[in-house]
C-alpha cells in the first residue's frame, strides 16, 4: 500500500494564493492551485490554473487536467488509478501520491469545485463519495479493517482527571493504523477535546500531580503526530499555545521539567522596531516565533518513523510566513517609515542595527516565496528606496550594520542583478565615484578584517555577478552590457585595481603578508575572469594602464598561490590569440618575470614548473609566431638547456623554420601549394607533386630545410645533427654581435633583457643536475613522469630534430585523415614541424 501523503498547505487558499479573478462562477469554482512535495517535505507552487476530469486516450483512462490560467500550458495530466489513496482535507484539498516520493496537492478556491472532483475520483474508484479518504493505506487484517469499518466513529472517553492513563493508551494505538488515526482526530476536533485536557493540565500542575502531567505529555506529543491543520490550529490559538507547551514541558524521559514558558514569557523578548498598527500581523508573528520555538525546541527529535508525520507542522510554519511578509509588503505606512528611520541621520546606532537586522530577516523570509510573489515582494522594496538605503548604511561606521546591509544586498543582486545594475548607473550621474554603491561594496571588500577574508570572497561572488555578461539583458533600444562595462571601467575599476597597483610599485610586492595575498588573489580572480569576458574593455584598461607588468610582479611573493594567480591571469591573455596583447608583452618584455620565476624553481617538479612550461607549451603548438620570436630572440640562452621537455627546443625549431620562410618566399608559397594537395591519395596527383618537385630550381633551396615529414628511413645521430649545424653556422656571425649586446646589460633592463649574466653558472648547474637526475623517481625526466622522454606529451631530441631533414629521394607517403578534409593553415603548419606520430602525442598532453 502506498505510504501515507503529508498534508498539503491547507491555508494556502486562505492566504490570498487563490483570490477570485473576476469572471464566471464556473472559472473560479474550479480555479486551483497545484503543489508538489519535495525532497525537503515542503510543499511547492506549480501554479494557478483550472482543473477538468475526462478520458485521456494516452493513459488509458478517466484524467484530472489542470491548464495554468496564464497561458493554458498544461500544469498536471494525472490518471485517476483505482488503486491510488486519495485523500480530501478541510473541504477544499485533494492530496495523494503519484509515485513513492511524489506527492501532489490540489488546493481549490471554491469548495463546490472540490466536491465536484472527489465525486469524479469516487466514481472511478467506486466509492462513496462521503469518505474523506478513498483507500486503506497501510497494509491491515481482514479483522481490523473490518472492526474500523463496523463502528462508526472512534469513542473517547471522558476528558477526567482518573482517566487520562486510558486516554493516552487510546492515542499510542490509534497512531499506527491510518483509519483509526483519521477517526481519532475527527473525534478530538468535534468533541472540543483538546481544550478540556489543558483545563485538566491546570488542575495537575496546581495539584502537582506528575503522573497525570506525564500522561498529558503523551497524549499532546500523539495528537502533533496526527498531522491535522485542524488540530494545530485549535493548539496554535492565542489562548492554548501556552498550555499546549506546557504539557511539553513534562518529558517523562527527563528527571526534572524544562522551562519553555519561562523563556518565552520572561526571556525572549519582543521588539517592534517600527510598531506595528494590524492586530492580526501582529498575533501572527508571535504565534510563528513560538510554533518555530515549539518545532525546534520543544518536540523532541522524531524518530525515521514520525519524521513525515510532522510534515504539516512544516507546512503550518511556511505558510505563516508567507503570510507575514504579504501582509507586511502590503502595509505602506510601515515600510515607508522603516526606510525614513533607517537613512535618518538621527537614528542611533542600536536602533539602527535592530532596523537592519529586521530587514534582513525580511529578506531571509521572501526566500519561502514562490517565484511570482517574490517578484512582487522585490519589486515593492525597490519601489520603497532600498538601494538608496543600503548606500547610506553602507557608509557608516557600524560594522555591525555594514555586515547585515552586506547581506540584504546579496539577495538582491542573487535575485535582480540587473535591478542594481540600473540603479548604479543612474546615481553615477549624480554622485562622486566615492559614494557609489558599488565603489563601497568594494571598499568593504578590501578592507575585511577577517583574516580567512570570508566576508571578501562573499562581495567577490556579488561583484563577479554583476559583471558578468551572461545575465545581461539586450533590448531592442539598448545593451545593457555595453552600457554598464562602460560605467564599471570608468567609475569603479580604479577601486578594485587600486590595492594591487599600491603594491607593485618595486620589483617585488611591496606588502606580502598573507592577508594582503588573498586578497590580491580574489582581485586578480575577477580580472582574470574580465579578460574572459569583457574584450575591448578590459584590453583597454590593462594596456594604458600597464596592468600586467604590475601584476607579473606578484610572481615573485613568497605565497605560491598569488604566484600562480599572477601566471593565470597572463595565461589568460595569451590564450586570447589577441596582436594587441602580444604587441604590448612583447614591447614592455613581460615574459622576463616568467622566466626568471621559471630559473628561481630550479628543478622542482611542482605546480609552478608545469604552469609555466604549459604557457610555452601552448605558444609552440598555437604556433603565435610573434610571441615565438620574442621568446626566442631574448630568453633563448637562458632557456636552451632545459631539456627534460622539447617545449622550448621545439620553440626554437618553429622559430628557425619562420625565419626560413622569411628568406625564401618561394619556398614558403610552393608549400603552401603542397599544402593544399596533401591528403590526396590518388597516383596521378602524387606524381604531379613528384615532378613540381624535380623541376623546382635547386638554388632556391637552402640545405636543411623541410618541405614534408621525412621518410621512415633510419638515420644516425650525425646525419641528423649536420643540417642544423650547418644552419647554426650561417648564423653564428649575427649571433656574436647579439652576444655582445646581451652581456653587458642585465635582467632590470627592459630593452635589451638578458639571462647570460643574472643566470650564467647557477643556472646551468642547476639545469644540468636537473638532467642528470632524470632518472630519479618523480623527477621531471623520469619514465611515466609528464614531460619525461618516455611519457605521453613528450618527444626525444633525435626525433624533434628529423622534423628539419629534406629527403631528395622522393616524396613520402602522407597520412589520410578522412574526417579532416579542411584545415586552417596554422594547423597545418604544426603538422610540418613534427612527423605525425610525434604530433598526436604532443597534442594530447
Amino acid at each position: 500500500a502506498p505510504e501515507q501523503p503529508s498534508a498539503p498547505p491547507a491555508i494556502a487558499s486562505q492566504s490570498g494564493g487563490c483570490g477570485v479573478a473576476g469572471g464566471r462562477m464556473t472559472d473560479t469554482r474550479r480555479r486551483v492551485k497545484v503543489y508538489t512535495l519535495n525532497e525537503d517535505r515542503q510543499w511547492d507552487d506549480r501554479g494557478t490554473g483550472h482543473v477538468s476530469s475526462c478520458y485521456v486516450e494516452r493513459l488509458k483512462g478517466m484524467s484530472l487536467l489542470v491548464r495554468a490560467e496564464s497561458d493554458g500550458s498544461l500544469l498536471l495530466e494525472s490518471k485517476i488509478n483505482p488503486n491510488t489513496a486519495y485523500q480530501k482535507q478541510q473541504d477544499t484539498l485533494i492530496v495523494w501520491s503519484e509515485a513513492e516520493n511524489y506527492d501532489l496537492a490540489l488546493s481549490f478556491q471554491e469548495k463546490a469545485g472540490c466536491d465536484e472532483i472527489w465525486e469524479k475520483i469516487c466514481q472511478v474508484q467506486g466509492k462513496d463519495p462521503s469518505v474523506d479518504i478513498t483507500q486503506d493505506l497501510v497494509d491491515e487484517s481482514e479483522e481490523e479493517r473490518f472492526d474500523d469499518m463496523s463502528s462508526p466513529g472512534l469513542e473517547l472517553p471522558s476528558c477526567e482527571l482518573s482517566r487520562l492513563e486510558e486516554i493516552a493508551e487510546l492515542v499510542a494505538s490509534s497512531l499506527p493504523s491510518p483509519l483509526r488515526r483519521e477517526k481519532l482526530a475527527l473525534a478530538l476536533e468535534n468533541e472540543g477535546y483538546i481544550k478540556k485536557l489543558l483545563e485538566i493540565f491546570h488542575v495537575c500542575e496546581d495539584l502537582e500531580n506528575i503522573e497525570g502531567l506525564h500522561h498529558l505529555y503523551e497524549i499532546i506529543k500523539g495528537i502533533f503526530l496526527l498531522n491535522r491543520t485542524a488540530l494545530f490550529e485549535v493548539m496554535f490559538s492565542e489562548e492554548c499555545i501556552m498550555d499546549v507547551i506546557g504539557c511539553l514541558e513534562y518529558d517523562p524521559s527527563l528527571s526534572q521539567s524544562r522551562k519553555h514558558r519561562e523563556f518565552l514569557t520572561k526571556t525572549a523578548k519582543f521588539k517592534e522596531v517600527i510598531p506595528i498598527s494590524d492586530p492580526e500581523l501582529k498575533q501572527k508573528i508571535h504565534q510563528t516565533y513560538r510554533v518555530q520555538y515549539i518545532q525546534d525546541m520543544v518536540l523532541p527529535t522524531p524518530s525515521v518513523f514520525e519524521e513525515n508525520m510532522l510534515s504539516t507542522l512544516h507546512s503550518f510554519i511556511f505558510f505563516n510566513k508567507v503570510e507575514i511578509v504579504g501582509m507586511l509588503q502590503e502595509d505602506e505606512k510601515f515600510l515607508t517609515d522603516l526606510f525614513a528611520q533607517l537613512t535618518d541621520e538621527a537614528t542611533d546606532e542600536e536602533k539602527r542595527q535592530e532596523l537592519v537586522n529586521f530587514l534582513k530577516e525580511f529578506c531571509a523570509f521572501s526566500q519561502t516565496l514562490q517565484p511570482q510573489n517574490r517578484d512582487a515582494f522585490f519589486k515593492t522594496l525597490s519601489n520603497m528606496g532600498i538601494l538608496p538605503a543600503l548606500e547610506v548604511i553602507l557608509g557608516m561606521d557600524d560594522a555591525q550594520v555594514r555586515s547585515a546591509a552586506t547581506d540584504i544586498f546579496s539577495y538582491l543582486v542573487e535575485y535582480n542583478p540587473s535591478m542594481v545594475r540600473e540603479f548604479v548607473m543612474q546615481e553615477a550621474q549624480q554622485n562622486d565615484d566615492d559614494i557609489l554603491l558599488i565603489n563601497l561594496i568594494i571598499e568593504h571588500m578590501i578592507c575585511d578584517t577577517d583574516p580567512e577574508l570570508g566576508g571578501a570572497v562573499l562581495l567577490m561572488g556579488l561583484l563577479r555577478t554583476l559583471v558578468d555578461p551572461e545575465n545581461m539583458l539586450a533590448t531592442a533600444n539598448k545593451t545593457e552590457k555595453t552600457e554598464f562595462l562602460g560605467f564599471f571601467y570608468k567609475h569603479c575599476m580604479h577601486v578594485l585595481t587600486a590595492p594591487l597597483l599600491a603594491n607593485t610599485t618595486e620589483d617585488k610586492p611591496s606588502k606580502d603578508d598573507f592577508q594582503t595575498a588573498q586578497l590580491l588573489a580574489l582581485i586578480l580572480e575577477l580580472l582574470t575572469f574580465c579578460v574572459e569576458h569583457h574584450t575591448y574593455h578590459i584590453k583597454n584598461y590593462i594596456i594604458n594602464k600597464d596592468i600586467l607588468r604590475r601584476v607579473l610582479v606578484l610572481m615573485a611573493s613568497k605565497h605560491a598561490f598569488l604566484a600562480l594567480c599572477a601566471l593565470r591571469f597572463k595565461r589568460k591573455i595569451i590564450g586570447l590569440k589577441d596582436e594587441f596583447y602580444n604587441r604590448y608583452i612583447m614591447k614592455s618584455f613581460l615574459f622576463e618575470p616568467v622566466v626568471k620565476a621559471f630559473l628561481n624553481n630550479g628543478s622542482r617538479y611542482n605546480l609552478m614548473n608545469s604552469a609555466i612550461i604549459e604557457m610555452f607549451e601552448f605558444i609552440r603548438v598555437e604556433d603565435i609566431k610573434s610571441l615565438t620570436a620574442h621568446v626566442i630572440e631574448n630568453y633563448w640562452k637562458a632557456l636552451e638547456d632545459v631539456d627534460y621537455v622539447q617545449t622550448f627546443k621545439g620553440l626554437k625549431l618553429r622559430f628557425e623554420q619562420q625565419r626560413e620562410r622569411q628568406d625564401n618566399p618561394k619556398l614558403d608559397s610552393m608549400r603552401s601549394i603542397l599544402r593544399n594537395h596533401r591528403y590526396r591519395r590518388d597516383a596521378r596527383t602524387l606524381e604531379d607533386e613528384e615532378e613540381m618537385w624535380f623541376n623546382t630550381d635547386e638554388d632556391d633551396m637552402e640545405d636543411g630545410e623541410a618541405v614534408v615529414p621525412p621518410s621512415d628511413k633510419p638515420k644516425n645521430d650525425e646525419d641528423i645533427m649536420d643540417p642544423i649545424s650547418k644552419f647554426m653556422e650561417r648564423k653564428k656571425l649575427k649571433e656574436c654581435e647579439e652576444k655582445e649586446v646581451l652581456l653587458k646589460t642585465n635582467l632590470s633592463g627592459r630593452q635589451s633583457p638578458s639571462f647570460k649574466l643574472s643566470f650564467s653558472s647557477g643556472t646551468k648547474s642547476n639545469l644540468t643536475s636537473q638532467s642528470s637526475a632524470s632518472n630519479l623517481p618523480g623527477s621531471p625526466g623520469s619514465p611515466g613522469s609528464p614531460g619525461s622522454p618516455g611519457s605521453p606529451g613528450s618527444v626525444s631530441k633525435s626525433t624533434s630534430q628529423m622534423a628539419a631533414i629534406t629527403t631528395k629521394g622522393g616524396l613520402v607517403g602522407l597520412v589520410d585523415y578522412p574526417d579532416d578534409d579542411e584545415e586552417d593553415d596554422e594547423d597545418e603548419d604544426k603538422e610540418e614541424t613534427l612527423p605525425l606520430s610525434k604530433k598526436a602525442k604532443l597534442e594530447s598532453s
